[in-house]
C-alpha cells in the first residue's frame, strides 16, 4: 500500500509540474526562433546520424543471427591484398649487441612481476585470453585483449574461433609445441605497463620431444614495437614438420566481411579475409637471434580530413565523413566502410563535407564572426507583449519541472522508509515485522555454473579457473 502510494505520488508530481512547465512554454511560444542563412547543415548532421544508427543495428542483427565462415581460409581460396607496407623489421644475429639488449630477462625479475599461465603450462593445443593494461596497436586497431596459444603465438582476433592459426596472429615460432611433456615447460609472461612479454621456456615438439627445447619471447611495446627473440633453438625451423600444426613465423591481420554470394546456402554467413601478411626468412632464426619490427604510419591514425587527405606520412587514404574515420577501406572495419557507402564518400574532398559560410553552423563554430549588438536586436520585428511571464521563469522547461516532481517524490520515499524502519525496530512483535523476518532468506539469488564443450583437435579457448598449486593452476585435461 505504501509502495502505491509513493508512486501516485510521483506520478502527480510529474504531470502537475508539466503542466505548469507548459504554461510557460505557451506563453513564450510567440517569440519566433530566428536564423540567418539556410539551416541544412543542421539537416544533414542529423541524417547522417539517423543512417548510421539504421546501418550500425541492422548490421548487428545479421551478425548475432549469421555465422562466422572459416571454410574460406584455405591457400587456394584466401584473399591476400597486399596494401600497403605496415612494419618495418630488421633481424639481428647472435653478434650483435642489439639481440642481448632486446631479450628481456624473467628469472632476473621479481616473482611477483612474472606469471605463470598454469592451464597452457599443462596442456597441448590450448589458448587463454589475457587482458593487458595497455592499449597496444596492431596494423593501427588499437586491442586490449589477446589470446595466448601453447603452439608459440599469440591470437590478435576480436572474434575466436576453431582455426586460430589462419590469421590475425603474432608468431614469433608458431608450431606444434606441448608444454605439459615436462614439469620444466612453461608458458608464461609479463606486464609492466609499458610492455608485455610471452616466454614459451624449454617447450618441445610434440613426438619429437628428444629433438630439444626451445625457449623463444616475443614483446609487445606500448609503442607499437614488436620483437622476437630466441634463446634456444636447438632444431632449424625449415625441419619442423608442418602436417600435424601449422609452421608460421611473423605477422597477420584480416578482416570480416559478409561478401554476397549467390551460390551460398547462408547469406548471413561472415567472411574472414587476410589482408596483409609479415613473413620473415626462417633460415635466420638461431640460438639467439631476434627481429624488431616497427610499425608503420597508417591511415587510421589521422582524426581529420585535412590530416587523412593531406598528410604525407600515408598514401592512398580517404575521409569518409558518415563515419569520421579515415581509411583506405583495407582494414578491420572494412565491412562498415561498405555499409555506409564509404568508397564513393571518399572520393571527394575536404570542402564538400563543410557547410556554406552563411549557415548556422558555419556561424556557430567559427569564433571570429561579430555577434549582434544592442542596436542591430531592436531593428528586428520582436515586440515585449511576446513575452508574457517574467524574466526569471524565461528558463523553465518542462523537462526541469519534471525533475522536480521526481525528486519531490523520491525525498517522500526515502522518508516513508526511514519510519517503516524505524517503526519494524521498535515493534518487533506486530504481525507485518514479523511476517518479513519469517520470509528473509540467504539463499535469494540462484548459482549459475557453466560446462566447457568436448574437446577437438583444434585449438580451444580456456579460461583461468580452479585452485593455484605452487603457481600453477588444476585444471581438467582434454582428451
Amino acid at each position: 500500500m505504501v509502495l502505491c502510494a509513493v508512486l501516485l505520488i510521483c506520478l502527480s508530481q510529474a504531470e502537475l509540474g508539466r503542466v505548469w512547465a507548459q504554461e510557460h512554454e505557451d506563453g513564450l511560444s510567440g517569440t519566433p526562433l530566428r536564423t540567418d542563412g539556410d539551416p541544412s547543415g543542421f539537416h544533414r548532421t542529423r541524417s547522417d546520424q539517423q543512417t548510421l544508427h539504421k546501418h550500425r543495428g541492422a548490421r548487428n542483427t545479421q551478425a548475432d543471427a549469421g555465422g562466422v565462415d572459416i571454410s574460406t581460409l584455405p591457400d587456394n581460396m584466401t584473399h591476400i591484398v597486399d596494401s600497403q607496407n605496415y612494419y618495418r623489421w630488421q633481424s639481428f644475429g647472435p653478434t650483435d649487441r642489439r639481440t642481448e639488449d632486446l631479450w628481456v630477462d624473467m628469472n632476473a625479475l621479481h616473482k611477483s612481476q612474472v606469471r605463470i599461465h598454469g592451464i597452457l603450462s599443462n596442456t597441448h593445443r590450448q589458448a587463454a585470453r589475457v587482458a593487458l593494461s595497455f592499449d597496444f596497436p596492431f596494423y593501427g586497431h588499437y586491442l586490449r585483449q589477446i589470446i595466448i596459444a601453447t603452439g608459440g603465438f599469440i591470437f590478435m582476433g576480436e572474434i575466436t574461433h576453431r582455426m586460430l592459426t589462419a590469421t590475425q596472429y603474432i608468431s614469433p615460432l608458431m608450431a606444434n609445441f606441448d608444454p605439459s611433456f615436462s614439469k620444466n615447460s612453461t608458458v608464461r609472461y609479463l606486464d609492466n605497463g609499458n610492455l608485455f612479454v610471452v616466454q614459451w621456456d624449454k617447450v618441445r615438439l610434440k613426438d619429437r620431444e628428444a629433438e630439444g627445447a626451445f625457449t623463444f619471447q616475443t614483446a609487445l611495446h606500448r609503442n607499437g614495437v614488436i620483437v622476437f627473440n630466441y634463446r634456444d633453438i636447438p632444431v632449424p625451423v625449415a625441419k619442423i614438420n608442418s602436417t600435424e600444426h601449422p609452421v608460421k613465423v611473423g605477422l597477420s591481420d584480416a578482416f570480416m566481411a559478409s561478401i554476397p554470394n549467390a551460390q551460398a546456402t547462408d547469406p548471413k554467413r561472415h567472411n574472414i579475409y587476410e589482408y596483409h601478411r609479415v613473413e620473415i626468412d626462417t633460415t635466420k632464426i638461431v640460438s639467439r637471434s631476434a627481429f624488431e619490427f616497427t610499425p608503420l604510419p597508417t591511415c587510421l591514425q589521422h582524426t581529420s580530413c585535412e590530416l587523412c587527405l593531406t598528410s604525407n606520412l600515408t598514401t592512398g587514404c580517404g575521409w569518409c565523413n558518415t563515419l569520421q574515420r579515415c581509411s583506405d577501406g583495407i582494414d578491420r572495419h572494412r565491412q562498415e566502410w561498405l555499409d555506409y557507402n564509404c568508397p564513393e564518400e571518399a572520393q571527394g574532398n575536404c570542402e564538400d563535407y563543410n557547410p556554406p559560410e552563411g549557415s548556422m553552423s558555419s556561424f556557430n563554430q567559427s569564433s571570429p564572426g561579430p555577434t549582434p549588438s544592442s542596436a542591430a536586436l531592436e531593428d528586428q520585428p520582436v515586440t515585449r507583449d511576446l513575452q508574457t511571464g517574467p524574466p526569471s521563469h524565461k528558463g523553465i522547461t518542462e523537462n526541469t519541472a519534471i525533475i522536480a516532481g521526481v525528486v519531490a517524490a523520491l525525498v517522500l520515499l526515502v522518508a516513508l522508509t526511514i519510519l517503516a524502519v524505524y517503526y519494524i525496530n521498535t515493534h518487533p512483535t506486530v504481525a507485518p515485522p514479523f511476517y518479513l523476518m519469517q520470509r528473509r532468506t540467504n539463499n535469494y539469488w540462484p548459482s549459475m555454473k557453466f560446462r566447457n564443450q568436448g574437446c577437438h583437435s583444434s585449438y580451444a579457448e580456456v579460461e583461468l579457473g580452479g585452485h593455484e598449486k605452487e603457481g600453477f593452476i588444476e585444471a581438467e585435461q582434454c582428451c
